[in-house]
């Protein structure tokens, strides 16, 4: 069923002459390279508590997507059926197992936060829906592209649902239970670098093809784990440096700030682009991803909140 339900697509979109790849393709990398910056400008500039929130939901499902994906070791829909031939330039984006779908648990979390953020202001609740919207939007172009089947997108949509629902029972907690952060984020810690020990010495499948070549490199199907774990690693991190050292407070000074927090956006995109392959190339994929997410994160958690507060100070 999930097979034949790819391939009504495919031929959607083979008659359409795939007139929408270069969109379904644009949704996809906005999903994952872009729409993180949205929850990042939250946390510094609007509300840093509800910005937390998205953010800790979608380090939640970075942590569990790995786990899952690298237990279950699902083959993607075109390994497991010659007929499916992924759109455009998609399959060289789609990395790692199938199961379940890591664009998804990167927009649901994200998305979903902002429209929780977003929904108790009458003026912004219209963002809500275009937030809620990109969601379902970004599950289906994983199908229409030919790189996921539904069950893919929906078990993904559902561990989205989860970390949601577990970030808000947690800092309902910490709400009334502050004092006791700390031991959440060593337990964290902790968890992580059992998560990373876990997906090195796990078995794999080996198999292969008639002529030889093995099938799916384990290796190579490990490297987003790698760096998807670092990023919870590096928010655990730069948590802690924050609310011991820093304790910065949003700007919320009007057109200036804003302006501020768009600057400081930039780096993040530039860090993916010019330094992740630097630190690929010096330590290797596993342990390069792992240490640029750390780094990456830390960067928007903990040190342009330092600058924002040294800022403060500054402007009085």
């Amino acid at each position: 069923m999930d097979i034949q339900y790819l391939l009504f697509l495919q031929a959607f979109r083979n008659s359409i002459n795939d007139a929408l790849t270069p969109f379904m393709e644009g949704v996809s990398a906005f999903a994952v390279d872009y729409l993180i910056l949205f929850a990042v400008f939250y946390y510094w500039n609007v509300d840093k508590r509800k910005g937390l929130y998205t953010l800790v939901s979608y380090y939640f499902c970075m942590l569990i997507t790995p786990l899952v994906k690298l237990t279950a070791c699902v083959y993607r829909p075109w390994i497991r059926d010659s007929r499916i031939i992924p759109a455009g330039d998609s399959i060289r984006t789609a990395t790692g197992y199938s199961f379940p779908s890591g664009h998804t648990t990167t927009a649901a979390p994200l998305a979903g936060g902002m429209t929780v953020n977003l929904w108790d202001n009458i003026r912004t609740r219209p963002l809500s829906f275009v937030f809620a919207f990109f969601i379902l939007l970004t599950m289906f172009s994983r199908n229409y592209l030919g790189v996921h089947t539904p069950q893919d997108v929906c078990v993904g949509f559902l561990v989205s649902l989860f970390s949601l629902f577990i970030a808000a029972k947690l800092f309902a907690y910490l709400d009334a239970h502050p004092e006791r952060e700390n031991w959440f984020l060593l337990g964290g810690f902790v968890f992580c670098s059992l998560g990373i020990v876990y997906i090195t010495s796990k078995s794999y499948p080996m198999d292969y093809t008639a002529e030889g070549k093995l099938l799916v490199d384990p290796q190579k199907m490990m490297n987003d784990g790698y760096g998807d774990i670092g990023k919870a690693i590096g928010f655990i991190i730069a948590r802690f440096v924050e609310k011991q050292w820093i304790q910065f407070q949003p700007l919320k000074k009007g057109w200036k700030s804003v302006l501020i927090c768009l600057v400081a956006l930039i780096p993040m995109i530039l860090l993916k682009e010019y330094f992740r392959p630097v630190l690929t190339h010096a330590f290797g994929s596993h342990w390069g991803k792992l240490l640029f997410s750390i780094v990456y994160t830390f960067y928007y958690i903990a040190l342009v909140p330092l600058g924002l507060k040294c800022l403060q100070k500054k402007l009085g």
